[in-house]
């Protein structure tokens, strides 16, 4: 708009361009715009998007990583230049799967003994009815479980020249906190050492909770 504004005023090509900071190119092509369109023409933006050859290849590619998940950018870019003959570097590898929505992420693990329908079966025929008895305050259920902390420091990353190292206690140190949870009140019934859970630790929970619901051994 400063461009037409500067010619407007009769000012020489040159001196436009000098006074806007553009090239004499760019100055002519904002003119020859403006004539074939005017001012909207001007706003419109043309900007080049490039499309890559992977591009046509994303369907097939997509359900190749959903079956087979490579495990580093060497593996799929090996993988893809075979299921499409093209051949990428692994930065730009690294960007089209990203595109995907790939993300490099740690494998997690399932219990392999879970049985869904067996977990199912007791949910409805066990827990279920033991939770209805202790909404209606004929009995007390509690989940009980222990945690185990270590103790040892967070190690997080640093940018550095060489790779710096803390002091830390042994792994085997532990802080340990045998519990028991309310499911109805919510109410945390617990005990903490930092040294073993041993037989004699489970007793001292259990006469603990028997404690706490008024019980006696």
């Amino acid at each position: 708009m400063e461009t037409l504004w500067l010619k407007s005023q009769g000012l020489p090509h040159a001196q436009i361009a000098q006074l806007a900071g553009i090239s004499s190119n760019t100055m002519r092509e904002y003119f020859r715009l403006y004539q074939a369109g005017g001012v909207a023409r001007l706003k419109e933006l043309r900007l080049y998007h490039p499309t890559s050859d992977l591009a046509a290849h994303t369907v097939s590619l997509e359900a190749h990583s959903r079956a087979e998940l490579p495990a580093t950018i060497k593996e799929a870019q090996s993988e893809i230049e075979t299921l499409t003959g093209i051949h990428r570097s692994e930065t730009q590898v690294r960007h089209y799967l990203q595109t995907l929505g790939l993300r490099w992420r740690k494998v997690g693990m399932l219990p392999a003994k879970a049985d869904p329908e067996v977990q199912a079966t007791y949910l409805e025929t066990e827990l279920e009815p033991r939770l209805a008895e202790a909404q209606a305050g004929q009995r007390a259920v509690f989940f009980v479980d222990a945690a185990h902390f270590v103790l040892a420091p967070f190690l997080g990353f640093l940018w550095c020249f060489a790779r710096g190292f803390l002091q830390a206690p042994a792994g085997r140190q532990r802080f340990n906190v045998p519990g028991a949870l309310n499911a109805i009140t919510h109410e945390l019934v617990m005990l903490t050492n930092d040294t073993y859970v041993t037989a004699t630790a489970v007793c001292a929970s259990l006469h603990k909770l028997a404690e706490a619901c008024q019980l006696k051994f």
